[in-house]
C-alpha cells in the first residue's frame, strides 16, 4: 500500500512541473526563478517517489499509472486554472484515463 501511496504522490508532483514549467515559460525576473526552482523541487520529488514505487511495484505499471496521474491533473488544472477548453470530448477521454488508472491499480498484483 504504501507503494502506491508514493506512486500517487509522485503523479501529482508530476502535475506540479508541469505547471511549473508553463509559468516558468512566461514569468521574468525572480519570477521566472522560483518557477524554475519549483520545477527542479517537483521534478526531483517527483522521481525519487517514481524510484521508489518502483521497488515494489511492476516497472509497466508504475509508470503508466504515473504517466496518467501526471497527464490527468495537469489536464484538470488546466481546465480550473489556466482557462483550456473543456469540452465534450476532451472531458470523455481524460474520463477514460482516470478509469484506466483506477483499472491498473485494480489489476496489479501489489
Amino acid at each position: 500500500m504504501l507503494s502506491w501511496l508514493q506512486l500517487i504522490i509522485a503523479g501529482l508532483f508530476e502535475v506540479g512541473f508541469a505547471t511549473c514549467l508553463s509559468k516558468a515559460k512566461d514569468a521574468q525576473g525572480s519570477s521566472y526563478y522560483f518557477w524554475m526552482a519549483g520545477f527542479v523541487v517537483c521534478l526531483t520529488a517527483s522521481m525519487l517517489l517514481l524510484y521508489k514505487a518502483t521497488q515494489t511495484l511492476p516497472i509497466g505499471t508504475a509508470y503508466a499509472v504515473w504517466t496518467g496521474i501526471g497527464a490527468a491533473g495537469t489536464v484538470i488544472v488546466g481546465i480550473l486554472f489556466f482557462q483550456e477548453p473543456a469540452h465534450f470530448l476532451r472531458l470523455f477521454f481524460l474520463t477514460l484515463l482516470i478509469i484506466s488508472i483506477i483499472g491498473l491499480k485494480f489489476v496489479s498484483a501489489h
